[in-house]
């Protein structure tokens, strides 16, 4: 049984920083694309950044492009999001999902995460200003 939890959520200060990560356990952590999608209550999730099995490719919503830096630890099986730069847009649930292939699609930002078949329970980030 596959299980994701993300960890690292809580308050930052706008212009801050803050990391979040997400371990899994029961799947073979190294073949499989993950990402970062947040969702604020009342709207769809949003993608956030998607990182291919290796880590060497990683894309970003242009929302958060420039500020935000996702990279994977394949030994640890931890995938993290390093948030940089924090805006009070990006308050929001994040979520860590994974996709059943090595690779992000091309349209692996639309569709809510139609993409990704496992997800975390989520992490709550909140943004003073």
């Amino acid at each position: 049984q596959v299980h994701v939890m993300e960890s690292g959520g809580g308050l930052v200060q706008a212009g801050g920083s803050l990391t979040l990560s997400c371990t899994v356990s029961g799947l073979k952590f190294d073949e499989y694309a993950m990402a970062w999608f947040r969702q604020v209550p009342g709207n769809g999730r949003e993608g956030v950044s998607c990182s291919t099995s290796t880590g060497r490719h990683t894309v970003y919503t242009d929302a958060v492009k420039d500020r935000f830096v996702a990279s994977r630890d394949n030994a640890r099986e931890i995938l993290y999001l390093h948030m940089n730069n924090v805006k009070s847009e990006d308050a929001a649930i994040y979520y860590c999902a994974i996709r059943d292939y090595m690779t992000c699609s091309g349209s692996w930002f639309r569709g809510q995460g139609a993409d990704f078949n496992e997800w975390g329970q989520g992490t709550q980030v909140t943004v003073s200003s």
